[in-house]
């Protein structure tokens, strides 16, 4: 086993995230009349073998292990996993696990594919700001992938609602209001811990580059999120009111920066040297 990398160890939990979504199909079949103690165990080890993965690599980089894409893919997986589990034990809302696993999956195998790639994420010149503010960053994206694991659960349990009102009533889901509250609280975390990182990359930056902004592609792309969960939160009373264009916000928010985070990155002058 002493020979096992970091990414032996990240593609084994990734293998235990596939086992978790194959079991999680299941579940759906049979209308989730069933706890799902198997996929929160599955997913606890899953997150404990990722855990070790992130140790060896940052031990053998001295530093957060969230230099480069792979390691910040890594470390968002993660933070995802491990925010379902301390919701997880509370009984209504361990089927989160359910929609969480293919997003853990989807995310472990885009990690993988990175892994190829040893640029790094952050300019090294920076100093230790850099990983502080890329540690705050990465927190943030996984409250709001836990956000859009609940509007997930939350469109899927109103469909029932509407549509099929018997399975609905019998399953173990939680009722949407729970998730509503879910998927606020989630998207208001990570709101803050958003708004949080970029003000520690800004004082970075004045330190090493005497300036609080840069007119660089990450940086506005941040800039883009970080308005967009504004918006969102801004309109909360009215997103209330019908619960579904929230969760289709949740959703699409958290799609569109795990499909634009690694072209920004890539046209990154501080991020991509």
């Amino acid at each position: 086993m002493s020979s096992f990398t970091d990414r032996h160890y990240f593609a084994l939990a990734v293998g235990l995230y596939g086992l978790c979504t194959v079991y999680s199909v299941l579940l759906w079949r049979r209308g989730f009349r069933r706890d799902n103690r198997v996929i929160y165990l599955l997913l606890f080890a899953a997150t404990g073998v990722q855990w070790i993965a992130m140790v060896k690599r940052g031990i053998s980089m001295a530093r957060c292990p969230v230099n480069d894409l792979f390691g910040a893919t890594m470390f968002v997986s993660w933070t995802l996993a491990g925010a379902y589990l301390v919701l997880g034990l509370w009984r209504k809302l361990r089927f989160l696990g359910v929609f969480a696993s293919p997003v853990l999956l989807a995310t472990g195998v885009f990690g993988l594919i990175l892994s190829s790639d040893p640029r790094p994420l952050l300019d090294p010149k920076v100093g230790p700001w850099a990983s502080v503010h890329a540690a705050i960053i990465m927190l943030a994206y996984g409250a709001f992938g836990l956000g859009a694991v609940a509007a997930l659960m939350y469109l899927s349990q109103r469909h029932s609602l509407k549509f099929d009102k018997v399975r609905a009533v019998g399953s173990l889901l939680p009722p949407i209001q729970r998730l509503e509250m879910v998927i606020w609280w989630s998207m208001g975390v990570g709101f803050a811990l958003l708004s949080i990182g970029l003000a520690v990359g800004a004082v970075g930056l004045h330190q090493t580059k005497g300036v609080y902004f840069l007119n660089d592609a990450k940086v506005i792309w941040s800039l883009v999120v970080w308005v967009f969960y504004l918006v969102l939160l801004l309109l909360r009373g009215r997103l209330a009111q019908t619960g579904r264009q929230l969760a289709w916000s949740a959703f699409g928010g958290f799609c569109f920066i795990l499909l634009t985070f690694w072209g920004s990155n890539l046209m990154s002058g501080i991020h991509h040297p």
